[in-house]
């Protein structure tokens, strides 16, 4: 029988990220089950957007202002947070504006294996949220790592000064595109979108340029 000798080698480390919060996604939360502790005008903030993203949200707390839609969420518990209300829970905010409170609700979500975003408090949080602008199907986020959030906003700002309506409808014509290489039998990862991306973006080109070449770039 023929011997095989496994060859090793020196492999370097990869190189991390200076920032904490270094591996940016993006989440499909559709019926996740999602729990906001926290009821006041950022807690009702944070429910709205895991609402708007589709998950099911529970809103605990003692008392609720006028700034949260209840109409958005899936419940609301006017009480203060126990650890049972992170039963089959999947991700977690807490936003009381009260930090030993936050921190007792991460803590009890971190000990259950709960992603947690504790608000304004960084050393509390799995995750962090970024600013966000939006067009369509197309979402440009920044993060400061926690460093600043008016940061963040500002530069989300410029963006969204980019992302009009031309940019939506770009994104939509763009998926039809790789549906249609898909039905081909191919690989959109081989093909080169680059000219298709600016042809809708500024206007047509030379028309050789507009063929659709084999290479690394994607939509």
């Amino acid at each position: 029988r023929r011997r095989v000798t496994a060859m090793t080698k020196d492999v370097e480390p990869a190189t991390r990220h200076d920032a904490r919060f270094a591996y940016p996604v993006i989440l499909d939360l559709s019926e996740v089950r999602a729990l906001v502790v926290g009821a006041g005008r950022v807690g009702a903030h944070k429910a709205a957007g895991l609402a708007a993203a589709g998950a099911n949200v529970t809103v605990v707390a003692p008392e609720v202002s006028d700034h949260l839609d209840r109409d958005r969420v899936m419940a609301v518990v006017e009480r203060p947070f126990v650890v049972e209300d992170l039963d089959e829970v999947r991700v977690v905010v807490t936003a009381t504006g009260h930090h030993d409170v936050d921190h007792a609700v991460a803590a009890a979500a971190r000990r259950r294996g709960i992603w947690v975003n504790a608000a304004d408090q960084p050393d509390d949080c799995d995750f962090i949220l970024p600013a966000i602008a939006r067009s369509g199907r197309v979402s440009v986020s920044v993060s400061t790592d926690g460093a600043s959030p008016a940061l963040a906003g500002r530069l989300r700002d410029r963006c969204a000064e980019h992302l009009g309506p031309e940019v939506a409808a770009a994104a939509e014509t763009l998926a039809v595109d790789r549906r249609r290489v898909h039905a081909r039998g191919e690989s959109t990862e081989r093909v080169d979108w680059s000219a298709r991306v600016s042809e809708l973006l500024d206007g047509p080109t030379e028309p050789d340029h507009l063929e659709m070449r084999v290479g690394s770039t994607q939509p």
